[in-house]
């Protein structure tokens, strides 16, 4: 794979340009991990919105009918469906863990088995998910198991 680098005075914003023969598995995780960079969400709290980045999201979970968006120290909460996140990011780190968690996995510091054929995943900023036994190989898959 071949990258290029241009610097140019005419152009108001940085554009990536990705040329192929056929999109193979490592440039479909380049193409996903450039979206994924670009990528943003409004998120709201304290009847205040704000613009959060995809990668500083570590999971997505529904309660109560309710979306909550989970940063490393913030919670808020986005009017989008968990359904609508995964379809959004599923090219990049962020898998259904669970039916009401869409989890991201590069914020996830470790997994281990419990009962049932769960698993737990330990957040890099110190919160447990669980990843239910019907979304475990899902989780194998993503990370090459």
């Amino acid at each position: 794979m071949k990258v290029s680098m241009e610097e140019s005075s005419v152009h108001t914003e940085p554009e990536i340009i990705v040329r192929y023969r056929e999109m193979d598995e490592p440039l479909k995780r380049v193409v996903a991990a450039i979206r994924l960079a670009c990528g943003s969400l409004i998120g709201r709290r304290e009847e205040k919105s704000y613009i959060l980045n995809a990668t500083d999201i570590f999971y997505f979970e529904a309660v109560d009918g309710k979306v909550f968006i989970y940063a490393e120290k913030e919670v808020y909460e986005t009017s989008l469906r968990l359904y609508e996140i995964e379809s959004r990011f599923e090219e990049s780190d962020f898998f259904r863990a669970s039916k009401s968690v869409v989890a991201n996995l590069s914020k996830i510091s470790c997994v281990k088995a419990v009962f049932n054929g769960r698993f737990e995943a330990n957040m890099k900023n110190g919160e447990k998910i669980i990843i239910s036994r019907q979304y475990v190989p899902l989780l194998k898959k993503k990370l090459g198991l």
